[in-house]
């Protein structure tokens, strides 16, 4: 294997550079695996944004954190994968030992172990994340597809905490990455969409991925009261998704709710952001108000299956490709992108875009 390789590593706030650093190898338990493909991820433009994340990163470090690629090397003791598979590897494992592991809730493990360093031409695949995380891309199943499951995986635990049935009505507001998953696996799911969307050029993705009805809140006075009246008798939406993770998006999410109803924020807002809610509203509403963060093993699983079952729209999902000497200037464009953009996900191909 050669010695160095390229890789994009975030030094800080909007400092995203491209340098040549050691291929990894692996360790007794770990893969290394050659980067097939990586996608770009809302979570990935607020990392560079804000130059952190509270648990998954500090800088200097490499970037990025979905991706599917080609087995390269395999540690000892390794069994299940061999050189040529092709795998996607989540970006975090629990370690199924601390008081939330055994309580049910491995996404606040005490130890969640992650991993970064997807925009890179390959990455080692820690053997925690390599036992409890790591699957295997059915042949058929294109690489960029296959690397949507982490994304998914976090959309999926959400969509099943928030209790959402068949039948039922819920409101996404937001119609990034995150916010269209949600509409697509609500539904899939038998559940009634209904898109609370920022901009003109949204509405056609909302209704993409299954959005019944779509608020633009650009063009209506009111934003809380034209969605409650898309609902059964204006009573409000069984459940709330908000993607956005801004202050006027959790108060627009707990006004849009039904009494008896439930809230989730599933978007992550900077630290020490606060909202003002209505407790009165909140009490003899009876409304549930709970977060979301990250994923379990069980359902990267699941979203794995949506990904592979064919189900799953993921082609619509890649609207942008590029190659790895693109990356630092592609997040800039990202962070500035005019209010036309239509990209949801780019692929970054570090062995160079398919012709």
């Amino acid at each position: 294997m050669i010695a160095e390789m390229t890789a994009a590593v975030l030094y800080g706030k909007e400092d995203l550079r491209l340098e040549r650093v050691a291929v990894p190898q692996a360790g007794p338990g770990e893969l290394v695996v050659r980067v097939g493909v990586a996608l770009t991820c809302g979570t990935d433009l607020k990392v560079y944004c804000r130059g952190y994340h509270a648990m998954m990163l500090k800088p200097p470090i490499l970037f990025g954190h979905e991706f599917a690629g080609v087995v390269a090397e395999v540690g000892v003791g390794v069994t299940a994968f061999r050189e040529g598979d092709r795998v996607v590897a989540m970006n975090s494992a629990p370690c199924d030992a601390c008081f939330f592991c055994g309580n049910g809730q491995q996404n606040l493990c005490e130890d969640l172990l992650f991993n970064n360093g997807t925009y890179a031409e390959f990455i080692r695949i820690p053997a925690r994340i390599v036992e409890k995380n790591t699957l295997l891309v059915p042949n058929g199943v294109a690489l960029e597809h296959a690397a949507l499951t982490e994304p998914l995986a976090c959309v999926v635990r959400g969509l099943e905490e928030s209790g959402a049935k068949a039948g039922d009505t819920l409101v996404v507001v937001g119609a990034g990455p995150i916010g269209l998953m949600f509409m697509h696996v609500a539904d899939l799911a038998g559940v009634k969409v209904i898109a609370v969307v920022k901009r003109e050029d949204q509405i056609a993705a909302a209704t993409l991925f299954g959005a019944a009805r779509v608020v633009n809140v650009g063009v209506v006075e009111d934003v809380v009261a034209t969605t409650r009246a898309l609902t059964s008798e204006g009573r409000g939406a069984d459940v709330v998704i908000d993607a956005v993770a801004s202050p006027a998006t959790w108060e627009w999410a707990v006004d849009m709710v039904r009494k008896g109803g439930t809230v989730n924020f599933f978007g992550g807002p900077p630290r020490g952001t606060k909202v003002q809610l209505d407790t009165n509203r909140l009490h003899y509403g009876d409304i549930t108000l709970k977060a979301s963060f990250h994923h379990t093993p069980v359902t990267c699983r699941a979203a794995f299956e949506l990904v592979t079952s064919g189900r799953f729209k993921c082609a619509d999902y890649i609207t942008g490709q590029a190659g790895l000497d693109e990356v630092p200037d592609l997040f800039a464009r990202m962070l500035s992108r005019s209010a036309g953009s239509r990209e949801i996900k780019t692929a970054i191909f570090p062995g160079g875009v398919p012709r």
